[in-house]
């Protein structure tokens, strides 16, 4: 299945700047309605209970989707009887504008004068329900009190707009576990069975390094290399090579599961900066779909149609082959309940850039906790990290070694194989060299023996690390969490030897 929802949210106040709010809309229903897609508008509290923005979804096809973007503004708290915090009508900030900014009860208190404002309005509840942010208690309560089909939460990002995302699911959906929105669960019991897809649409090779400095560290406040039509650069919605190569790459069948993306923008743009980009990109999905090559469905059929399909979080991957800057990169990402793993290629060399471990237990910041910083994290346990963790000249990253240095290679092949995927390496100084990610291992071979090490400078955000031959002992933001081989040993915190050519390492829950 290849699926794209087509996702338009809409405030109803932007007090950052000056803005025509009602006109993208009104564009935006235009486009849909042109081409017949399905679709998905998600209102903000103040948008819900103005006429005007509710006139203009009145004219959307008779298969549009509308639904709750679940920020919070200051109209919302005033009908559910809670103070709020912010210093505008609206505020961005994380500690103002998002669930996490209150106490439990007071959760509850706001999405009931959402739910109930909406069916004020519309006869019914919504089934649909996003925001960048969401935290656990919210989407458990939302779905034992109203049965919610789907969610849908911002990208895997760092400091962009105060808000970090680092180490989830990467793209596709997951169920979230009861103690961390964030975080897959590995069991039933602890699962929120409600869908949470990923927004925008990012690119597999470039948004991960995005503002990444291998002397001075990872930046701050990362850019945006996504499929949002207002940003024009070279890896961006906005630019239409971009956009036909991505398509391309997320669309291919060589994809684990199923393909998904998300398309629109927030109003809070205006209508000429998004005008251009989501003009293309709406045409080039209704092109697609007429030739039978993706589904556009609203969020809340994609929701109902994940949960017959899946029980819990299925494998999946999402990759880019080629690389449109002609460096010689490319990027696989795969991602099941337990773990995630990025294998990247550059000018012939190829390494683990990427590896977070999955553990329910594993509590967000915000569980039981009030937000009172104006930014917000929500992230899970890293064991290799090469964005976060390079720094001092190092690219941080689980490099594959003979003899000290880093194997190269003249031919990748990709390969899936029910829920597991394998890169062969060919012609490498350790011979054919074979990774084989499944729900539970990474396993290395090779035809000769070989080192994996995980080079770091140290940089503040890493585990704290202790090994013995067959174990590595990791402590995280208080967690702690190990990872066991089966194959290879240990020779210290960050090198591994293999044994007979082979590595083998256990992600699953139990270690």
């Amino acid at each position: 299945m290849k699926i794209v929802n087509i996702i338009n949210f809409i405030r109803g106040a932007e007090p950052r700047c000056e803005a025509d709010l009602l006109t993208p809309v009104r564009e935006q229903v235009k486009l849909v309605n042109k081409f017949g897609l399905r679709s998905t508008f998600l209102l903000m509290y103040d948008a819900l209970v103005n006429e005007e923005f509710r006139d203009i979804l009145a004219m959307a096809n008779g298969d549009t989707e509308i639904g709750l973007w679940l920020e919070v503004c200051g109209p919302q708290c005033e009908a559910a009887g809670v103070k709020w915090r912010g210093r505008f009508c609206w505020d961005w900030f994380a500690n103002a504008g998002f669930t996490v900014a209150y106490n439990n009860g007071d959760r509850e208190k706001l999405i009931d004068a959402a739910f109930e404002a909406y069916k004020k309005y519309y006869g019914k509840y919504p089934r649909s329900v996003g925001a960048w942010a969401l935290d656990a208690h919210s989407l458990s309560y939302m779905e034992r009190k109203y049965g919610i089909d789907a969610a849908c939460i911002c990208r895997d990002q760092w400091g962009t707009d105060g808000y970090s995302f680092w180490g989830g699911y990467y793209n596709q959906a997951y169920y979230p576990c009861k103690n961390n929105m964030f975080c897959p669960a590995q069991t039933k019991e602890e699962q929120i069975n409600v869908p949470v897809f990923r927004m925008l649409g990012s690119d597999p090779i470039y948004q991960y390094d995005n503002g990444l400095d291998i002397d001075g560290g990872a930046a701050a406040w990362q850019g945006v290399a996504t499929l949002e039509p207002v940003y024009c650069g070279e890896d961006g919605g906005g630019n239409k090579d971009w956009v036909d190569w991505y398509f391309e790459e997320n669309f291919s069948d060589r994809t684990l599961g199923f393909s998904y993306t998300q398309a629109g923008q927030e109003n809070s743009f205006g209508w000429p900066a998004m005008a251009n980009g989501l003009t293309y990109q709406i045409g080039k999905i209704a092109d697609f779909v007429s030739k039978n090559r993706l589904s556009a469905l609203t969020l809340g059929e994609t929701g109902r149609w994940f949960k017959e399909r899946y029980a819990g979080t299925p494998p999946t991957t999402v990759s880019a082959l080629t690389d449109r800057h002609g460096k010689g990169r490319s990027s696989v990402w795969y991602d099941c309940k337990n773990y995630r793993v990025n294998v990247y290629t550059e000018n012939g060399g190829f390494f683990i850039r990427d590896l977070y471990l999955f553990r329910e237990n594993y509590k967000e910041r915000y569980k039981d906790a009030v937000n009172d910083l104006p930014s917000m994290v929500f992230d899970n346990l890293p064991f290799i990290d090469g964005n976060r963790f390079s720094c001092g000249g190092i690219r941080s990253g689980l490099y594959p070694q003979v003899n000290g240095t880093d194997l190269r290679y003249e031919e990748m092949k990709y390969e899936k194989d029910g829920a597991s995927v394998r890169l062969i390496f060919r012609n490498t100084p350790a011979g054919t060299f074979v990774i084989t990610a499944d729900e539970t291992s990474v396993t290395f071979e090779a035809d000769t023996d070989f080192v994996l090490k995980n080079k770091t400078k140290g940089a503040d955000c890493e585990p704290e690390r202790k090994a013995v031959p067959d174990k590595l002992f990791m402590k995280y933001n208080g967690y702690d969490y190990s990872v066991r081989l089966t194959a290879g040993r240990f020779s210290d915190e960050t090198t591994v030897l293999s044994v007979g050519g082979k590595i083998k390492i256990l992600l699953g829950k139990e270690v």
